[in-house]
């Protein structure tokens, strides 16, 4: 079974459980005004794998599993397999890192979802393959990953300064960011071959 399936079962088998679970959901969450003590860190990880409901979890795993097997099977390739946990799991934790120092004192934020991580991988597959077609819902028409990535990037920045809604776009963004840093930094061309993807555009 690949890494990819085992993190879309585990998640999914968690957020059930939390759906109708307070004690396991208030216990996974990420709730930075209560994590002032080392023994909560954990949350920086466990909130990964809960979800506010069905839809939140199906996005989130249908995105994980869409981009996760081919960015598995790229570190493969690497002879790196190992490569594809790691990123994953350590995106989630560094996806949160900001919200636990930007809103230690604010008692009304909680935060929950593998968006870090999903986000993480989708990078990854954009830096492995730039000019590929990412589909978005009620687009008739692929867009290149590069594009996509450059746009999905700006709008979280923007959306982050509305906060019109409750959707953590800090988490998204960070964890794009570090999905792209961590795949550039272990590929062993240092970048070369991203760069000559980029000037030599496929459409």
């Amino acid at each position: 079974m690949s890494y990819t399936l085992i993190f879309v079962v585990i998640t999914a088998l968690i957020s059930i459980s939390a759906f109708s679970n307070n004690t396991l959901y208030n216990k996974f969450i990420m709730y930075p005004y209560g994590m002032s003590e080392p023994k909560e860190y954990y949350r920086l990880l466990s909130s990964g794998f809960i979800h506010a409901d069905w839809m939140h979890l199906f996005f989130n795993m249908f995105t994980l599993y869409a981009f996760g097997q081919y960015v598995e099977q790229t570190f493969e390739m690497m002879g790196k397999p190992f490569l594809f946990p790691i990123l994953y799991l350590m995106a989630i934790v560094a996806s949160s890192l900001p919200d636990m120092i930007k809103h230690k004192d604010h008692s009304y934020f909680r935060s929950l979802g593998a968006s870090g991580g999903v986000a993480a991988v989708l990078f990854s597959s954009v830096y492995f393959y730039p000019w590929a077609k990412i589909q978005i819902m009620f687009i008739p028409f692929g867009i290149p990953a590069i594009v996509f990535a450059v746009i999905y990037l700006a709008y979280c920045v923007y959306a982050s300064r509305k906060s019109s809604d409750n959707i953590n776009h800090d988490a998204h963004f960070w964890g794009s960011v570090f999905g792209f840093v961590f795949t550039f930094l272990f590929d062993p061309s240092h970048g070369r071959i991203f760069i000559q993807q980029i000037t030599n555009p496929v459409f």
